[in-house]
């Protein structure tokens, strides 16, 4: 099955978005000096094309939900169950660490939660910027804690226009 990568370029820096015919594998914030790979040229139904096109229309503030494949490859079952529950927090909301710990049947593998979201590949479609901390406090983050707030913001501004008042765990 062959790979493909291509670009996408944000207000927020630029992603690489990875996978094959079997779906998207990572959607990873790029730093800024790494290299960038190429815009594959895709066809508009292969997975890593919808998922470039749908990870667009999220920042431009037109889109709330995902539906392009996911090839979560050989990850453990417990980061799946875990990034599978994620997947339910909706748009503009947030879940604790705890709450996904409960959610997922174990109420005592909140950091086990924790860990779980440092591995997930895809980012922003897998909204691990949505867990928070049981006081409503910001915590890790893989791309920074910055990063976590400008994408809290862009799917609520409202609430976290306040949240920005917090004491925040930096």
């Amino acid at each position: 099955m062959q790979a493909f990568s291509t670009l996408l370029q944000t207000a927020l820096g630029d992603f690489e978005i990875a996978g094959s015919d079997l779906g998207v594998s990572r959607v990873h914030w790029l730093k800024k000096d790494a290299v960038r790979p190429e815009v594959a040229n895709l066809p508009d139904d292969h997975p890593v094309a919808q998922a470039q096109q749908q990870l667009t229309e999220y920042f431009e503030g037109n889109r709330q939900t995902f539906d392009f494949k996911i090839d979560w490859g050989g990850a453990p079952e417990f980061h799946r169950r875990v990034w599978e529950e994620l997947l339910k927090i909706p748009y503009g909301a947030t879940r604790t660490y705890s709450d996904i710990a409960r959610a997922i049947g174990n109420d005592k593998a909140v950091r086990a939660v924790g860990m779980a979201n440092r591995q997930n590949p895809i980012a922003i479609a897998v909204p691990c910027h949505r867990v928070i901390g049981k006081a409503g406090e910001l915590r890790g983050y893989f791309y920074g804690l910055d990063a976590k707030m400008e994408l809290l913001k862009l799917e609520s501004p409202h609430r976290y226009a306040e949240q920005i008042s917090l004491n925040l765990d930096f």
